[in-house]
This record gives C-alpha cells, sequence and structure tokens, in this order.
C-alpha cells in the first residue's frame, strides 16, 4: 500500500510538473497565437468598415456633384437656348427691316418709273396730237400752236 501511495503521490507530481512544462512551452504561445489571430481578425473587421464608411462617404459625394454638374448642364443648356432664341428674334427682325427697306426703295424706284413713263408718253402723246392736227387741218402748225395744243392735250390727260 504504501507502494501505491508513494506511486500516486510521484504520479501527482509528474502531472503537476508535466502541467506547468505544457503550459509554458504550449498553452502560452497557443494562446498568444490565438489572440494575435483574434486581434487582427477584429482589426481587419474594423478596417473594412472604415473601408466601407469611407466608400459610402465617396459615393455620397460623387452623387453631389454629379447633381451639381447635371444642373449646371442643364443651366448651360437654358441659357444656350435663351441666347440662340434672342439671336434668332434679332436676325429674323434684320431680315424684316431689310426687306421692308427693300420694299420701301422698291416703291420708290417704282414711283421714279412711273413718272419718268407718264412723262414720255405725255411727251409722246403730245407730238402724236399734233401730228395728227396738223394732218387733219393738212397745214402745218407753228411752233407756237403745236406748243398750245401740246399743253392743252397735257393738261387734259392730267385731268384724267
Amino acid at each position: 500500500m504504501l507502494d501505491f501511495s508513494v506511486t500516486f503521490f510521484f504520479t501527482l507530481i509528474n502531472i503537476g510538473v508535466l502541467f506547468f512544462i505544457l503550459r509554458a512551452i504550449l498553452f502560452k504561445p497557443v494562446t498568444k497565437f490565438m489572440e494575435d489571430r483574434s486581434k487582427k481578425i477584429q482589426d481587419s473587421i474594423e478596417q473594412a468598415e472604415k473601408d466601407r464608411n469611407q466608400a459610402k462617404a465617396l459615393l455620397v459625394q460623387h452623387e453631389e456633384r454629379l447633381r451639381k454638374a447635371e444642373t449646371e448642364a442643364d443651366a448651360l443648356i437654358r441659357r444656350a437656348r435663351e441666347t440662340a432664341e434672342k439671336e434668332a428674334a434679332g436676325i429674323i427682325r434684320s431680315g424684316r427691316d431689310e426687306a421692308d427697306r427693300i420694299i420701301a426703295e422698291g416703291k420708290i424706284r417704282l414711283e421714279a418709273e412711273r413718272k419718268a413713263a407718264m412723262a414720255r408718253f405725255r411727251s409722246e402723246a403730245a407730238a402724236l396730237v399734233v401730228a395728227a392736227s396738223s394732218r387733219l387741218l393738212r397745214r402745218e402748225l407753228s411752233g407756237e400752236d403745236a406748243r398750245r395744243q401740246a399743253a392743252l392735250l397735257l393738261k387734259d390727260l392730267g385731268n384724267v
């Protein structure tokens, strides 16, 4: 029995020594490895969360820039349209003014040509009347008589 208790006692001592040796050699490094690994995983999760939040912030920033660019583009297009409409109205107005000026000049020329044609007609008509009158009378009128007859004829034509 004594043998059993000594063996038991040495076994307990061996187990205790083995526990402390394994704890120093195996448990502490494994525990430290597991803690380091856990810390790395936690750091990676935190970094991923920071990156995700930063990506969200960048997305919001880019969307805001896009909205501003669209607003500026709309304003630019609107201003370009307004400018084009003003220029078109100016061109149309200038075209109308030019057309009115050309029409007025045409009317003036037409009136001048009508007056010139009437003057030619009167002088030719007076010459025809004088020629017809002299044939009717079978004699030639004097220069003074011809002028008097032409003036009377022109006066009558002017009243018509």
